[in-house]
């Protein structure tokens, strides 16, 4: 079971119920693993505090041109939708940044003048934490290349077990990359106006994707209807609700989780993962019949 955590925006608390749910489930004596996708500034490990015992590097291909062989035909830069790659007065000029590593510019050069060099893009990190297997991508400062990241670091999920994706907030193509291949995905929300204003954003991404999903309110206040009725409207389950609880954010603020400072939340992420199992098994029967 792969379970993503996402926003329409930072700063919600997406983390919050990524880790803390992992955990939870750990203690059931499940095999769970997390994995941070939010690769630009990943902080589950604040929280989950792993022991890294891998690091891998990873790169990304990108072209090279050998001005000798380079003739100034413009193939290549016709071919690119990135404008990775242009000619201009007969010399090709390469934009790293730009490239999607499609190749498409090598296998048109009737020259054979471009090809392939590796570009470093990031890092992964494996490691365990307290139970439960933790993996994470670290982009290098400076680069934009976040999608190829995210797919290199769900390539190490696992095949068995339930994987939590922590993804990152949005709804730009590195949170659609980091979502793809979920079986279900939370979206976590704030009761605010910007938090609803980005939550339908995020709605209406995952019903684009065709993920089943459900909502979880965090820093949840009593007398809140404005998030709950757009939910009732859209006939969008809230299938969990953090209160706004001082507690939580002193735990938050120095790094703490909320399962290990309030344990009584244990038994609340416990009835998350089981709701979505149960959800998840319904509609594979469904799917069966």
């Amino acid at each position: 079971m792969k379970i993503a955590i996402a926003s329409g925006k930072g700063g919600t608390g997406k983390t919050t119920i990524a880790t803390n749910l992992a955990c939870s489930i750990a203690d059931m004596g499940k095999t769970v693993q997390y994995l941070d996708c939010d690769v630009e500034e990943p902080n589950g490990h604040i929280f989950l505090k792993p022991e890294i015992n891998e690091t891998q590097t990873i790169t990304i291909s990108v072209p090279q041109v050998d001005a000798e062989k380079c003739t100034g035909c413009g193939k290549c830069g016709h071919i690119c939708q990135y404008s990775a790659i242009i000619c201009l007065k007969g010399t090709a000029m390469t934009f790293e940044q730009l490239c999607h590593s499609c190749g498409g510019c090598m296998l048109v050069c009737p020259a054979g003048a471009i090809t392939e060099k590796q570009k470093e893009i990031g890092f992964l990190e494996i490691g365990t934490a307290n139970g439960v297997k933790f993996g994470q991508g670290r982009l290098k400062i400076g680069d934009i290349h976040t999608p190829p990241l995210i797919k290199k670091v769900k390539a190490n999920a696992l095949r068995e077990g339930i994987v939590i994706i922590d993804a990152p907030p949005g709804t730009s193509c590195p949170v659609i990359e980091a979502v793809r291949g979920a079986d279900f995905v939370l979206l976590v929300t704030e009761p605010t106006p910007f938090g609803l204003n980005d939550l339908k954003l995020a709605v209406s991404m995952i019903r684009e994707l065709k993920i089943p999903f459900a909502v979880v309110i965090n820093r949840s206040e009593p007398d809140e209807q404005l998030t709950n009725q757009y939910c009732r409207d859209e006939n969008i389950e809230v299938i969990f609700e953090v209160p706004d609880d001082r507690r939580i954010a002193e735990a938050y603020s120095v790094g703490k989780m909320i399962v290990d400072v309030l344990p009584d939340y244990k038994k609340d992420f416990v009835g998350l993962y089981k709701n979505i199992s149960k959800r998840l098994e319904g509609t594979q029967r469904n799917k069966t019949t």
